[in-house]
C-alpha cells in the first residue's frame, strides 16, 4: 500500500489534476459534492484506490494526452500559467496589479496558495456583491494565516485595458486589498462555471476548486490539510493559531496606495459631528486617522499616528482603517469603529487619549525608559490586545455605528451582519445575519437618519451612492455614515473624489470644503519612519549632498523648488518639518541659535542625551526637534528651510523631511479635455517612477473619472533630504587648551520638479 501511495503521488505531480471538494463534506453538511466540484470527474477517477483518496482528503481527475490535445488553443492550464507569471510584473498575456517587482518572496513556491479566480465579461469588470464577499473572506484568511499566499486572478479579453485597471485601483482602495491581482486576457476551462477559490500547495500537489459561496469552515479545513501535508513533506513543525490575535508587526498596505496616499485625504469614508462644539470628525480611512476640523475647514487635531493597533495619546495611538464614529456630548467621548482591527475604540476628547473597548485585553504601559530600550533592541511586545475566540460571532470589518437609547449597533459595510454591543460590559450581546433581521432591529434608526437626505437634490446625492454597499428597501443607505446635516447645509464625504463636499439647500450650490492648518497633522507616517529605518513603503531620497567642513556651527539653507504647475496651499508650518542630526552633528534648536550655544557635540554625548530624553518622552519624538515658523519662508515657486547644527571631528548626517501641501495652478492645463489633463499633471507629480507607466495611466484614468473639481484637490509632496558632513580636525590653536570652532554656511538647492 505504501508503494502504491508513492506511485500515485508521482503520477499526480506529472498529470493535470483537479480536486473536488467531496471529502470536505465532513466540515459542513451543506457542502455537497455537486456544489464543490466544478468539472465532472473523468472515468480515469475510477482507477484510483478509494482508500488512498480518502486518506489524502481529495479526489483526483486525470487527463490523458489525447484529451489535452483537443483543448481550445486559446485556453491555458490555470495553475501552470499562474506559476509562469511570477517572474515579471507584465507580459504578453498578463499584468500584475498591487504588486512590486521586489515582492518575489511573497510567492514562495513551496507555500500554500489561495487564489480567487473569476472570468470577466464586462469592461470595466463589475465587482458584484459575491466577488466583494470573496475578497472579504480572503482578507480574513490572510489575517488568520499570515503565511498563506493569497491573490486574486481575473481573466477576460478586456481585463488588461487601462479602464479595467483603473476600476481595479478603485476596488483595491475602497476594499483595502493588500494582496495582488493577476490579470490575463486568456481563457481557462477551470473558470467556465464562474468565480471560484483555487487552493494548491507548491505547484506540485493537485489543486482544489471550490465554489464562491463555499462555507468559510470548508476553506479553513482545506488550508489546514494542505499545510499539514507541506509540514510532513518538509519535516516542519508549524502550529496553526486557533484564536484571533492582532499582531504588532510591520503593517502591509496596498501597493497601489503609494500614489493615492499622497492625496491629502485617502478614501474619506465616514463623518460625525459635535454640533455644540462646531467640531467635525472625519475618518480619513486609508490614512488610518481621524481628522478633527471646524465648520470653516480649519484642522484642529487628529487621532492616529500610523497604521496599527495601539492605545495612548492621540499622537502615538494607532488605528487601522477607522470607519463610522459617534460623538457622545454628555461624556465628550468619540466612539470609533476600527475596521481592519475589528475593534471598537473610544477617544477621550478632553484628555486626548484613545482606548480600546472591544476586544478586551491587558493593556501595557507604553512609556518609560525600559520600554524604549526593549523597542530599540527589537524586543517589542505584542500590541496588548487579544480578542476572544475567532469565529462567526466575532466583530469582523465593522463599518456603520449607531446608538439608540442605551443600545449600540455596529453593521458591516455590505449590510449582512449586525452586532449588538454592550459597551459598558465591553461584550457583543448578539449577532444577527441577513438584511431582513437587521431591518427588524434597526429599520427605524436607519430610516430616521437617512430621511435627512430627502431635503437635498436627489440627482446630486445619487452620484455619491455605491450600489454594492446598500440595504435593500432603504434608498441612500450606503451613505448612512457618510454625512452630517446642520440646518440647511449638508456636509458629505466624497470617497471617490477624495474630498469633502458641502451643499447649501437653499442655493443648491455644491462646493469642496477648503481645509487649512495642515501643520497640525505633522509628518506623514510613511516619512516619519525614515528616521529609524521602519519605513511604510519606499521613501525616495530626492536630494543627497556631501560637504567637508571644519568643526563648529554650520548654518544650512535649503532652497526647494516645488513641482511645476503647482502652488502651495498655505505657508509651510512648523509641524510639517522635521530635522534630525546623527553622528558628529547635533541640531541646534532655535532658542540656542546664538554664539553661546550648547557645546553638546560628539557621538557619546548625543547618545546619553537621547537616552535621558527617552525616559520622559514619547518614542516618536525622541530624536526629533520641531522647527519654528521663522525657519521656513516661501515664495510662489520656492520654499526655504533653515537648519543649524554643531559638529565635532568625524562624520555626521543631517536628515530633513517635510510635507508640502500643494494644489494645481489654475493655468496648469491648456487645450483638450481639461479634467483629464489636470489628472495627468497631478499623476505626474504623485506617481513614483518605480510603479511604472501601467499604474500611472490607470491612476490618471481614475482621477479623470471623478466628478470632484481637481483644482480643489489638495495633495502632499514629500521632501526627503540627506546632507552628509565630513568634519575635519580642529585647527591648531596658540594654546593647547584652546579649541577653535569655525562658523560655516552651506546652501543646498533641491528641485522637486524632476522626479
Amino acid at each position: 500500500m505504501a508503494l502504491r501511495h508513492r506511485q500515485m503521488r508521482q503520477i499526480s505531480r506529472a498529470l493535470y489534476t483537479i480536486i473536488s471538494g467531496a471529502p470536505y463534506q465532513q466540515c459542513n453538511q451543506a457542502a455537497k459534492l455537486s456544489s464543490l466540484c466544478h468539472i465532472p470527474l473523468n472515468p480515469a477517477r475510477e482507477k484510483i484506490d478509494p482508500n488512498i483518496t480518502e486518506r489524502r482528503f481529495y479526489a483526483q481527475r486525470f487527463s490523458t494526452v489525447a484529451e489535452i490535445s483537443q483543448q481550445d488553443p486559446h485556453e491555458f492550464d490555470l495553475v501552470s500559467f499562474i506559476e509562469s507569471t511570477f517572474g515579471q510584473l507584465k507580459g504578453c498575456y498578463h499584468c500584475w496589479i498591487n504588486r512590486t517587482q521586489e515582492s518575489k518572496d511573497y510567492f514562495k513556491k513551496d507555500g500554500v496558495f489561495v487564489v480567487l479566480a473569476n472570468a470577466v465579461v464586462e469592461n470595466p469588470p463589475a465587482m458584484g456583491f459575491q466577488l466583494l464577499f470573496m475578497l472579504e473572506r480572503a482578507k480574513i484568511l490572510k489575517q488568520r494565516y499570515p503565511w498563506l499566499h493569497v491573490f486574486a486572478f481575473l481573466s477576460g479579453s478586456s481585463v488588461l485595458s487601462i479602464t479595467s485597471q483603473a476600476h481595479l485601483l478603485d476596488v483595491i482602495m475602497k476594499e483595502y486589498i493588500t494582496f495582488p491581482f493577476l490579470l490575463s486576457n486568456k481563457t481557462f476551462p477551470e473558470m467556465a462555471n464562474g468565480a471560484c477559490y483555487v487552493l494548491f500547495q507548491g505547484f506540485r500537489t493537485p489543486s482544489i476548486y471550490l465554489e464562491r459561496d463555499t462555507d468559510l469552515g470548508v476553506l479553513q479545513k482545506a488550508i489546514k490539510d494542505f499545510n499539514e501535508q507541506h509540514n510532513e513533506e518538509h519535516d516542519i513543525v508549524h502550529k496553526l493559531k486557533s484564536t484571533w490575535s492582532k499582531q504588532n508587526e510591520f503593517v502591509i498596505e496596498p501597493n497601489v496606495s503609494s500614489s493615492m496616499r499622497s492625496l491629502f485625504l485617502h478614501f474619506p469614508a465616514c463623518i460625525s459631528l459635535d454640533e455644540s462644539g462646531n467640531r467635525f470628525f472625519l475618518s480619513d480611512s486609508n490614512h488610518h486617522r481621524i481628522i478633527i476640523f471646524d465648520g470653516d475647514g480649519k484642522i484642529l487635531d487628529s487621532i492616529g499616528s500610523s497604521p496599527g493597533f495601539e492605545d495612548g495619546e492621540f499622537e502615538i495611538a494607532k488605528l487601522m482603517r477607522p470607519a463610522g464614529s459617534y460623538y457622545d456630548a454628555s461624556e465628550d467621548f468619540l466612539y470609533i469603529l476600527d475596521s481592519e482591527n475589528h475593534a471598537v475604540r473610544r477617544a477621550d476628547m478632553e484628555r486626548r487619549v484613545l482606548e480600546t473597548l472591544y476586544p478586551t485585553g491587558k493593556h501595557e504601559d507604553k512609556s518609560g525608559l525600559w520600554i524604549w530600550i526593549m523597542n530599540k533592541l527589537g524586543w517589542k511586545r505584542d500590541a496588548g490586545v487579544k480578542s476572544n475566540e475567532f469565529d462567526s460571532e466575532t466583530l469582523m470589518f465593522p463599518w456603520h455605528l449607531m446608538k439608540r437609547d442605551d443600545n449600540w449597533f455596529a453593521i458591516n459595510r455590505s449590510f449582512d451582519t449586525l452586532w449588538i454591543l454592550d459597551l459598558d460590559q465591553r461584550v457583543i450581546s448578539d449577532v444577527l445575519k441577513g438584511s431582513e433581521k437587521i431591518l427588524e432591529v434597526c429599520e427605524q434608526t436607519i430610516t430616521e437618519r437617512i430621511s435627512q437626505l430627502k431635503r437635498f437634490p436627489h440627482d446630486w446625492i445619487q452620484q455619491l451612492i455605491d450600489s454594492t454597499h446598500s440595504l435593500d428597501g432603504i434608498p441612500y443607505s450606503g451613505l448612512l455614515s457618510s454625512f452630517v446635516a446642520t440646518g440647511d447645509q449638508l456636509t458629505i464625504c466624497d470617497a471617490a473624489g477624495q474630498g469633502v463636499l458641502t451643499l447649501d439647500r437653499e442655493t443648491e450650490v455644491v462646493s469642496g470644503l477648503q481645509f487649512s492648518n495642515f501643520g497640525v497633522l505633522g509628518l506623514p507616517y510613511w516619512l516619519h519612519g525614515s528616521f529609524d529605518g521602519k519605513v511604510h513603503g519606499e521613501v525616495p531620497t530626492y536630494h543627497l549632498q556631501s560637504f567637508t567642513l571644519l568643526p563648529g556651527r554650520i548654518n544650512m539653507q535649503l532652497n526647494i523648488d516645488i513641482p511645476r504647475n503647482t502652488v502651495l496651499v498655505e505657508p509651510l508650518q512648523e509641524g510639517s518639518v522635521w530635522c534630525q542630526a546623527r553622528g558628529a552633528a547635533v541640531e541646534v534648536p532655535a532658542a540656542e541659535n546664538t554664539e553661546e550655544s550648547s557645546e553638546k557635540v560628539g557621538v557619546a554625548q548625543q547618545w546619553y542625551d537621547e537616552l535621558d530624553n527617552a525616559a520622559f518622552s514619547e518614542p516618536e519624538v525622541v530624536f526629533v526637534e520641531e522647527k519654528s515658523n521663522s525657519d521656513a519662508d516661501v515664495d510662489d515657486d520656492r520654499v526655504q528651510i533653515d537648519c543649524t547644527v554643531s559638529t565635532s571631528p568625524g562624520t555626521g548626517e543631517v536628515i530633513i523631511c517635510a510635507a508640502l501641501y500643494l494644489k494645481l495652478k489654475n493655468s496648469s492645463t491648456t487645450g483638450g479635455d481639461d479634467h483629464e489633463n489636470k489628472a495627468a499633471v497631478m499623476a505626474d507629480v504623485l506617481v513614483p517612477v518605480r510603479t511604472g507607466m501601467v499604474e500611472g495611466d490607470a491612476f490618471i484614468h481614475l482621477l479623470s473619472m471623478s466628478n470632484y473639481n481637481l483644482d480643489d484637490l489638495v495633495f502632499m509632496k514629500p521632501l526627503h533630504v540627506k546632507i552628509r558632513l565630513n568634519t575635519l580636525d580642529h585647527p591648531k590653536a596658540d594654546s593647547s587648551k584652546d579649541i577653535i570652532l569655525t562658523d560655516s554656511t552651506v546652501e543646498v538647492n533641491v528641485s522637486l520638479t524632476d522626479r
